[in-house]
């Protein structure tokens, strides 16, 4: 039978954050919109989404007089994105031939 599979993470753009925020202690915008390709702002609004759900915490900041906003995933987050990927993964099925 398949999971269900969270619709938060339907979005291309959240999916490749929370990818990116696996693999990286925290990260700051810039960085995750390089990575990404994405505009600014729909890089913010997508990472307010992911900040609301409580699957990414945000932490406004300065690198001298540079504002700087940094993104670092949550326990939650990794919890729920791992269940993404598993629900995913209910959805291939393998057959030894």
């Amino acid at each position: 039978m398949f999971k269900e599979l969270n619709p938060l993470f339907h979005s291309e753009l959240r999916l490749g954050i929370m990818s990116l925020l696996l693999s990286v202690e925290d990260a700051d915008f810039v960085y995750i919109r390089e990575q990404t390709g994405a505009t600014a702002g729909n890089l913010s609004v997508q990472i307010d989404k992911l900040s609301k759900a409580g699957y990414i915490e945000i932490e406004k900041t300065y690198k001298g007089k540079v504002p700087c906003t940094l993104c670092k995933i949550t326990p939650e987050g990794v919890k729920a994105f791992e269940q993404y990927v598993d629900a995913l993964k209910s959805y291939i099925h393998f057959k030894d031939e």
